[in-house]
């Protein structure tokens, strides 16, 4: 008969068992949907954000200029938000290895460092917003009172990325683990606190003061803390924290920052100099006067809300590539991936098809004239192409980030933007062609990342990393 000893010993065994494998996904259609409409939620909600910001600062004034100035600052945050997600995207991979590999240990380890790593990037971002940025948008500029509005704005907006990235490392571990559902929560307080305070504090409504466009700043900020208090609060709750040990490893750990680095680094880069590339594009377009830059700022906005299906996907397949292979089974991940193409070029279709059939309804919401209605429907049809093409593009490319081979992606990256950037300063600037002839850079840019990644996924010289 067994000891005491004994059967604890095989009860503890058998916990742990079972609490392994519900990290580990199954690559069925279904596990696919329940792994991204999560995901969409969470990806959705920043975008919401942005766009109600722009809703609200349309109906400023008529002529624009808030919506024109948005576009210029919200490029430029994005450009520091990506460094975020090319951390969380490295991170995402590294959690997903190990929990298909059964690993719970580690995967602790691994997101304390990866939260220090994000903290000591935020501050750097506010301090060369502080510092540097008015030098750089007094370079790129020409209009001296959109460069002073959105410095004014930027230096409030950027106190936001400590929150932003925090929850972004979150992110990375409900995914990696196969949790996404628990994403629901943050990004629910985070849309809430969000839209209430966008109207109280640009209009003076609630009894806050009336801010103007400084006001969406504010309420962005305490969005983003607000979402990142919620979903660890969800999390501790629901004995995650816990079990796997989030907040037990504080001290610098070299060999996890350094493994964390090395898969991040890349990710960092490419995601860099992809919207460095965007605001290229944006600093162009402002050349070509106010209302081209408030058309490209609405054309963003319906990319961003539109595109969240297709991002959501590629994250759930950055994660679901990654964990397979931690499980050993390599010879599934090309189904796999095929699987989650089919799934989000259906969702781009019908996107692409809502926006060409009712283009003046998505566009009548920012409250300008007629005439921006008319002007901007050709660049909204060129759009609408550019998210079908950007629905099977990115999860190859996002493949290619599951298999742990990241410099990839930073040289696939480095090939397009390249292209995409000779594309737009050619027709924008030197031949000064129209904004629908600049937005066509989409299909340019989607077309690079679909050719270079496919390659590479069908090549299989990605199998046997280890990461």
């Amino acid at each position: 008969m067994c000891n005491n000893t004994t059967k604890f010993a095989i009860f503890s065994k058998m916990t742990t068992s079972a609490n392994t494998s519900a990290y580990k996904v199954s690559t069925g259609s279904r596990d696919i949907l329940r792994m991204t409409l999560p995901i969409s939620l969470a990806i959705l909600v920043p975008q919401i954000n942005f766009i109600t910001n722009n809703i609200f600062l349309g109906h400023l004034d008529q002529m624009g200029n808030a919506l024109s100035t948005a576009g210029i600052t919200g490029v430029y945050y994005l450009l520091f938000a990506v460094i975020g997600s090319g951390l969380n995207s490295g991170l995402q991979a590294l959690i997903g290895r190990r929990a298909g590999e059964g690993r719970l240990d580690a995967i602790g380890k691994l997101f304390s460092q990866g939260t220090g790593i994000a903290l000591f990037l935020a501050i750097t971002g506010i301090l060369i917003t502080w510092f540097l940025a008015p030098f750089i948008l007094t370079l790129s500029l020409h209009s001296p009172e959109l460069r002073d509005q959105a410095l004014t704005f930027l230096r409030i907006r950027v106190f936001g990325l400590p929150f932003l990235y925090v929850y972004q490392m979150r992110n990375a571990l409900l995914v990696g683990t196969n949790q996404s559902k628990y994403l629901v929560y943050g990004t629910l307080a985070e849309t809430i606190v969000n839209i209430a305070l966008d109207y109280g504090f640009i209009f003076g409504h609630f009894g806050l003061p009336a801010l103007g466009f400084n006001g969406a700043a504010w309420s962005s900020i305490f969005a983003e803390a607000s979402g990142m208090l919620v979903v660890f609060g969800v999390m501790h709750w629901r004995g995650i924290s816990s079990e796997l040990e989030l907040y037990k490893h504080w001290q610098w750990d070299r060999v996890n920052t350094k493994l964390i680095l090395t898969q991040s680094a890349p990710l960092i880069f490419q995601y860099t100099i992809s919207i460095l590339a965007w605001v290229f594009f944006y600093i162009l377009v402002e050349h070509h006067g106010r209302q081209a830059l408030a058309i490209s700022n609405t054309m963003r906005n319906i990319f961003g809300l539109f595109g969240v299906f297709t991002w959501a996907f590629a994250s759930t397949t950055n994660a679901m590539v990654s964990n397979v292979i931690g499980q050993g089974l390599e010879d599934q991940v090309p189904a796999l991936v095929r699987r989650i193409i089919g799934l989000s070029c259906s969702f781009a279709v019908i996107v692409a098809l809502l926006l060409n059939f009712f283009p003046q309804l998505f566009l009548s919401v920012y409250g300008q004239d007629q005439s921006f209605t008319t002007a901007a429907m050709p660049d909204l049809r060129i759009v609408s192409g550019a998210l079908i093409l950007m629905s099977f593009s990115t999860v190859w490319l996002n493949a290619v980030t599951g298999t742990g081979n990241t410099r990839i992606n930073l040289l696939i990256e480095a090939v397009t933007i390249t292209f995409y950037c000779c594309y737009v300063y050619f027709v924008l600037e030197r031949w000064n062609l129209s904004l629908v002839a600049g937005w066509l850079s989409e299909w340019v840019y989607w077309l690079c990342i679909f050719s270079m990644s496919y390659a590479y996924m069908r090549s299989g010289k990605w199998k046997g990393k280890v990461i």
